[in-house]
């Protein structure tokens, strides 16, 4: 059976995009809110910054989620990669949004299970912390309708 390249297939950059997109969009939570805003850390609700071994716990949390987020970007290289040599090239429009829906899953997914069932940490913990909540989670639903948008229109 002849492997076919991945450009003559519209939906081929759709898995390699969305597992790079929730790697990259977890990186991007991780530098910019857990770091340079320093609005939250991976388990700041169950272990506020209130003491030196409370910050530990947070910042070996910090990393764990780092190093899942390069994990999971390694595998999206690795599918990008078994994807072929074709599938770089004249399919970065549809690669890019596909990568911008897998932001945004990341984002509904990371809300609701961490924000909403287990409470390990919100957005921006204190008055308004709903309302941060429920943005990060219109934030994910928007990259991922634009992202699905610019995939599917790019194939075309």
């Amino acid at each position: 059976m002849k492997r076919r390249h991945l450009t003559e297939t519209p939906s081929a950059t759709r898995v390699p995009g969305i597992v790079l997109g929730v790697g990259i969009g977890g990186f991007i939570d991780g530098i910019v809110l857990h770091q340079l805003l320093e609005w939250h850390h991976m388990l700041s609700s169950w272990y506020p910054i209130s003491g030196e071994r409370n910050m530990r716990v947070n910042m070996v949390g910090d990393g764990l989620f780092h190093l899942f987020c390069l994990l999971v970007v390694l595998a999206g290289v690795a599918l990008l990669t078994n994807a072929g040599p074709r599938l770089i090239h004249g399919d970065g429009r549809r690669l890019a949004g596909w990568m911008l829906a897998g932001w945004g899953v990341f984002n509904l997914v990371e809300g609701v299970l961490d924000h909403i069932i287990l409470r390990v940490h919100h957005v921006r913990s204190g008055a308004g912390e709903l309302g941060y909540d429920l943005g990060f989670l219109v934030l994910g639903a928007a990259l991922v309708g634009i992202g699905a948008m610019i995939g599917r229109r790019s194939a075309r």
